[in-house]
């Protein structure tokens, strides 16, 4: 079906509504189109309706690519629901493309039947040239399986903003507005929530608010006054637990969970980083927040971001350092020296796709293997991974938790679709919080001097503050004698050292709660094992096929090295383990060298997160042949 419309024509009845659960709507446009603003509007607007919300932002890798170009088209997608949603969603119900590029790199993700708005003032020769087109999309059939709406948004936008006194130039920008305010009353949205942050965002540039304003009510208007559109949708809103919620990003999360710690702790913190995609928000939270005892610094390169870091946690500080894969790989000697060290710091990462430059605004998964077996040497270190935006809050907290008390650098692994990802977040209490206690030496631990390296049952050595008068101590990258600190060469004391580190790394499993297995508890025919950002998918799957009948259950590490002390019990009770994963099969890898089972990959490596469907589909085709055996 397609419809175009030239100025809105006046309605003769009412548009009917229909209720769905929960719907999927895609931004996309030029990067200069303001996809990513006006997608995390709806977002807000959605989630203060009550709608639970998940987001999956998609940035150009290119930091100017020409304009009207497939490299520098800009995505938002918002799924928003009457339930909670666990994934931005599988397959999009409505598309806003405001150009040839955004149309030609978005549309096949577009559900059959689904809603497709075009900006037709931008399909001209020179943009269809630009994005590739031998022929107008719009005027050959080829979009006839979508509800296609052909909308003047310039043409209108201009119109409605010619007596703001701005350029024509920047009333076209208000565009965005005009396709948001459009979207708002396609799904029974208020205005009220965007036009405030307007009033907030503009309201000492009169013009630029106004134009704005008008751009958005004539969206909606556009919307209201036309005969267009057959019918509008509305979410009704989700059941969630009471308290108080904020829509939060991953790296949102994660930067107020480090600054929780640190106040828990009372210590300041220090975060020492290079910027690089997609971990640098994280630096600039951190850096609003410096009535908070945060020291933000931006160091000229990796090497120096990560030694900062280092000597940060020797001068007792909460120290911490962000970066993605290619950092890492620059800071791995550096954090070598912290283990040999034994000082407690956070290691960051989130996760892009690789190798070397890659793809920095895409997601993936494929640092576990880095993390985990990346340094020179026997160099052990603890490994976590946050399962979601929200949850990046409480793994940043027991990343800190676990490096002081283990006095060890601690991965925490993130990735670009946790970190711009968005979801409802309920903000804890204060006081429900669990603290942890940081002592610092202030006399000898021996009756003639101190010895730096003297360890309690946990084989965890004491945290002393240079300058702390008698506990004077060396550290270094050369191999320590074991309780004094002295450097040492001696072969059995290096042999000593090095199953001593890997087993203070192993003592962590004492502390960290036990793996949960989601549907059967005494195991069955298959069990989907995910860590990172699979988990929204991986549940969601399971949750479905287990409405179905299918024996499948589901569970998800967090902690990864080690792991929790009943991983393998729990493993042992499923005849197959299947494990989607992001890369190439890092966790099977290690599952299987680790309890000897072989588990069966489900490998993506595109740059896109799982969809639910890709997972379900699996798990079906996986117990069909279980059953097919058996019969």
């Amino acid at each position: 079906m397609v419809v175009s419309i030239e100025p809105p024509v006046t309605k003769t009845k009412p548009t009917p509504v229909v209720e769905r659960e929960e719907i999927t709507v895609r931004f996309a446009g030029d990067s200069g189109d303001g996809m990513q603003l006006v997608g995390t509007q709806m977002t807000n607007t959605s989630a203060m309706f009550g709608n639970d919300v998940s987001t999956f932002p998609d940035f150009p890798a290119e930091i100017r690519a020409p304009a009207g170009t497939l490299a520098g088209v800009s995505g938002y997608q918002l799924n928003f629901g009457a339930r909670k949603l666990r994934t931005a969603g599988d397959t999009v119900n409505a598309l806003i493309a405001m150009n040839p590029a955004a149309l030609k790199t978005n549309v096949e993700d577009l559900e059959q039947g689904g809603i497709l708005v075009i900006n037709d003032d931008a399909f001209n020769p020179t943009n269809l040239q630009k994005a590739g087109y031998k022929e107008n999309p719009l005027e050959n059939g080829s979009l006839e399986r979508y509800q296609l709406f052909r909308i003047p948004m310039e043409k209108l936008t201009a119109e409605a903003c010619k007596d703001t006194g701005l350029t024509a130039r920047n009333i076209a920008r208000c565009k965005n507005f005009y396709s948001l305010g459009l979207v708002y009353w396609l799904y029974g949205k208020s205005l009220e929530p965007t036009e405030r942050w307007l009033q907030d965002k503009f309201g000492k540039k009169a013009d630029v608010l106004s134009a704005n304003l008008k751009a958005l009510r004539a969206g909606y208007y556009f919307g209201e006054t036309t005969d267009m559109f057959s019918v509008r949708y509305l979410v009704p809103a989700a059941k969630i637990a009471p308290g108080r919620y904020r829509k939060v990003t991953g790296n949102e999360a994660l930067a107020m969970g480090l600054i929780t710690a640190a106040r828990l702790a009372n210590k300041p913190l220090f975060y020492g980083s290079y910027p690089i995609t997609p971990a640098s928000d994280i630096l600039h939270e951190l850096s609003r927040h410096k009535n908070f005892d945060v020291r933000t610094f931006q160091a000229e390169d990796e090497i120096a971001a990560i030694t900062s870091v280092i000597g940060a946690s020797f001068a007792g500080a909460l120290a911490v350092t962000g970066t993605s894969g290619p950092g890492v790989a620059l800071k791995q000697e550096a954090i070598a020296l912290a283990i040999m060290t034994e000082l407690p710091l956070v290691i960051v990462n989130v996760q892009r796709g690789g190798p070397s430059t890659g793809l920095p605004t895409k997601t993936e998964q494929a640092d576990l293997h880095q993390a985990i077996w990346g340094r020179n040497g026997e160099a052990p270190c603890c490994v976590l991974a946050a399962s979601t935006p929200a949850d990046c809050f409480h793994m940043a907290m027991e990343a800190f938790r676990i490096a002081v008390q283990y006095m060890t650098p601690v991965f925490l692994l993130s990735d670009g679709y946790l970190a711009n990802g968005a979801e409802p977040w309920l903000i804890p209490d204060p006081s429900k919080l669990d603290k942890f206690v940081v002592k610092h030496p202030t006399t000898h631990n021996d009756t003639d001097h101190f010895l730096p390296y003297k360890r309690n049952p946990d084989l965890v050595r004491e945290w002393a503050i240079p300058g702390t008068p008698g506990l004077e101590h060396r550290v270094g990258g050369l191999e320590k004698r074991d309780i004094t600190g002295d450097v040492c060469y001696e072969p059995d004391n290096h042999d000593h050292m090095i199953r001593l580190r890997r087993q203070k790394i192993d003592n962590i499993a004492k502390t960290v709660p036990p793996l949960e297995i989601y549907g059967n508890t005494n195991g069955g025919e298959l069990l989907v094992l995910g860590w990172g950002s699979t988990y929204g998918p991986i549940t969601s799957a399971v949750e479905r096929c287990r409405s179905k009948g299918l024996d499948v259950s589901s569970a998800h590490l967090r902690y990864l090295d080690p792991m929790p002390q009943n991983s393998g019990e729990i493993l042992k009770k499923f005849r197959r383990v299947l494990i989607p994963e992001m890369n190439l099969g890092q966790l099977r890898a290690h599952i299987r060298a680790t309890f000897l089972i072989d588990a069966i990959g489900m490998n993506k490596v595109q740059g896109k997160p799982f969809t639910i469907n890709e997972i379900e589909t699996q798990i079906g085709s996986l117990l069909h042949q279980q059953n097919g055996r058996k019969s």
